[in-house]
């Protein structure tokens, strides 16, 4: 089955890759962990130095934290550099038989730290649903598991079938366990992928956030891993790129707020414009992969893919020197973006000159057809200049044959320029292979006819046009979990903002088979009417759900299913649970807090006032803010949630150009049914 069609069992047990395994891409993240306790170290040193350096009016003591100062932000410069250097370390991500193909960005994934669950869930499960929270331990191990397996996520489908599962969960658990009234003590802390700074929230938004950026990025790694000699491999890694620029899309949609800036609104907006660039090289090389005939029409149409590959990157480069984005994302990612850019506007210019040179317009040729090709190669010729024209003169066909072969040498002497800028470039042979191999054939191109240019023939080739549209970012499916903690009952009644009275006993003693109440609704049953001359159901409320009779737990049961355990009841009675809805009207609501620490306040980080070894995040006092808004989700049989994942189309059904649908979308189900 396609994995958005998989159903999580109630008790999942997920699998992640070993995080143990010396893979080139877990060496690679256990260095990222390594580097983010370093920074996260550093940063607190330097909050404390600025609140002493706040607090003293010793001069001396000032000039001493000034110094140490000094050295910290050092520290952290270092730090930051090394981890530029990880972002940069593109080789760990292509494939391993891959040599001939212009190498691809894979972003790296999100760290974060271990979540103990176990404790504040048992305990709100006592306090709010009045159930012991010690008989749910294998639900809460199957959740912890979940996440811990979040954390080395195969790259594979599998691995993101993973976070999809446990995204899917989130707003179950937002919905059970995320009281607005109050909080739980949970901390979820994420590093920066760039910058390696901490955020730290207690709601469940950069939870859900992370996981789609690290969904997106594993997309990501399994573009760049495809085989890219085979068209199937080509086409694996189109879908994989336009899944990640969906899921991208998908998040900077649904968390405008993020406080971390790798997730921020043009961060998000830099990487999809990457993602769908990185999709129109390979659907470029998908075109290549058989080999270009030397046609006039194949070159034509080959010279305007390359264009456009060329485009594309440039309106990335332009996006990565944009600040504040210039300081956040790796020099290599900018260098690259702008030695493709070079690159295959080169390649364009050079099948237009093949084009040009190589074929002569022929007695059997369409020239109406060929004049219409060129044409639409050109936004504008020097004046006086014809597409016939330039077809039918052997002169003019020459003229600009050659001026488009010396913007192609050219182009390819700037590629190997930049290149040869960059320190983390360097290390890619196969990109140093490429480019020479391009700049050597525009060469001798070149050389051909240098003998018989002479100065009067000299004419500066116009700028190649695109031919192909927009990489779309693709619709989105769906992916259907199992509440891992249905036994608490419907999620649309039994969630975390409603409070509930503590079950009470209720006994029942029928009166000539009549009970004294009505009940309606699915599950569970309310009841909604009582007959004051009846007896029978003395003790119960108008507004009552039953969630128990006798030793049978009736919380997912109907009207007509509960009446049938109540037919039987004989004159001695039996007992039922209900339990009442309180009136909760706090006057003000429990706040979310985000650490922040010494950084421009528009992405706040983290608080770094705190130790994790040194105090338990239970006790810990947090500031308050005002609230997330929570979203429930209201289940007839199971609780269940559904995530927007991109997916490709393959039966033609489907338009890329549809809206992408907001997450999550809750469904309502309602019965006036009543017995």
């Amino acid at each position: 089955y396609p994995f958005w069609l998989i159903k999580a069992a109630p008790h999942y047990k997920p699998h992640g890759s070993n995080p143990n395994a010396q893979t080139g891409r877990s060496k690679l993240q256990n260095k990222r962990a390594t580097l983010n306790q370093q920074i996260i170290k550093q940063m607190r040193m330097r909050a404390g130095a600025e609140n002493l350096l706040k607090a003293t009016n010793n001069n001396k003591v000032k000039e001493m934290v000034l110094l140490e100062l000094s050295y910290v932000n050092s520290d952290l410069q270092l730090l930051m550099g090394q981890l530029e250097g990880l972002n940069s370390s593109m080789e760990v991500y292509q494939n391993t038989e891959e040599t001939a193909n212009i190498p691809l960005i894979a972003l790296g994934l999100k760290e974060t730290k271990e979540i103990d669950f176990s404790s504040p869930f048992k305990d709100f499960i006592l306090e709010h649903y009045s159930e012991d929270g010690r008989s749910f331990e294998e639900e809460l191990a199957d959740l912890m598991d979940l996440r811990q397996s979040c954390r080395t996520p195969s790259r594979s489908e599998a691995g993101v079938e993973l976070l999809a599962s446990y995204y899917s969960h989130l707003p179950l658990i937002e919905s059970r366990f995320f009281s607005p009234t109050r909080q739980n003590g949970i901390f979820f802390t994420w590093y920066d992928s760039f910058t390696g700074v901490p955020v730290c929230q207690q709601n469940l938004l950069l939870e859900k956030a992370s996981i789609l950026f690290n969904m997106a990025a594993l997309y990501s790694q399994i573009g760049t891993r495809s085989d890219r000699q085979t068209r199937v491999g080509l086409e694996q890694a189109i879908a994989a790129f336009q899944k990640a620029a969906g899921v991208l899309n998908l998040l900077k949609e649904t968390f405008t707020h993020i406080p971390s800036y790798d997730m921020s609104p043009a961060m998000v907006s830099m990487l999809i414009r990457l993602m769908l660039a990185q999709a129109q090289q390979c659907l470029f090389e998908k075109m290549a992969l058989p080999g270009v005939s030397n046609q006039f029409y194949a070159l034509i149409r080959m010279a305007q893919e390359a264009a456009k590959v060329s485009e594309v990157f440039d309106q990335v480069h332009q996006f990565m020197i944009q600040t504040p984005i210039k300081d956040n994302v790796p020099l290599f990612w900018s260098t690259m973006s702008l030695v493709k850019t070079n690159h295959y506007r080169s390649m364009a210019h050079y099948f237009v000159a093949a084009a040009l040179l190589d074929h002569e317009l022929g007695p059997r040729d369409d020239e109406d057809q060929q004049e219409k090709m060129l044409s639409q190669v050109y936004d504008q010729l020097p004046e006086g200049r014809t597409p016939i024209d330039i077809l039918k003169n052997k002169d003019e066909r020459k003229r600009f044959g050659k001026a488009h072969i010396r913007r192609a040498v050219s182009g390819h002497e700037e590629a190997l320029r930049i290149y040869s800028l960059c320190e983390h470039l360097t290390k890619l042979e196969a990109l140093k292979d490429i480019l020479k191999a391009s700049h050597q054939r525009s060469l001798e191109k070149y050389s051909d006819f240098e003998n018989e240019e002479e100065f009067t023939d000299y004419v500066d080739a116009p700028d190649i046009t695109c031919k192909s549209s927009e990489m779309e970012v693709p619709a989105a499916t769906k992916v259907k979990v199992i509440d891992f903690f249905q036994r608490l009952g419907p999620l649309a009644i039994f969630s975390a903002k409603q409070k509930w009275t503590p079950p009470r006993s209720v006994r029942i003693y029928p009166e000539d088979r009549d009970e004294g109440f009505t009940l309606k609704g699915e599950s569970p049953v309310q009841v909604v009417s009582l007959d004051p001359h009846c007896q029978a159901g003395d003790g119960l409320k108008e507004g009552d759900y039953i969630v128990a009779v006798g030793k049978t737990d009736s919380k997912w049961m109907g009207v007509s299913e509960v009446m049938q355990l109540l037919k039987d009841v004989d004159e001695e009675g039996t007992e039922i649970q209900v339990v009442s809805l309180m009136d909760s009207n706090p006057s003000m609501p429990a706040k979310s807090a985000t650490f922040c620490g010494n950084l421009p306040k528009t992405y706040s980080m983290i608080c770094l006032a705190y130790n994790d070894e040194e105090k338990p995040l239970k006790n810990r006092k947090v500031t308050k803010k005002s609230s997330f808004l929570s979203w429930g989700m209201k289940n007839k049989m199971k609780s269940a949630s559904m995530l927007n994942l991109p997916t490709m189309d393959h039966s033609g059904a489907m338009s890329w150009n549809k809206p992408i649908p907001t997450f999550p979308s809750s469904s309502c189900y309602n019965s006036d049914s009543s017995h």
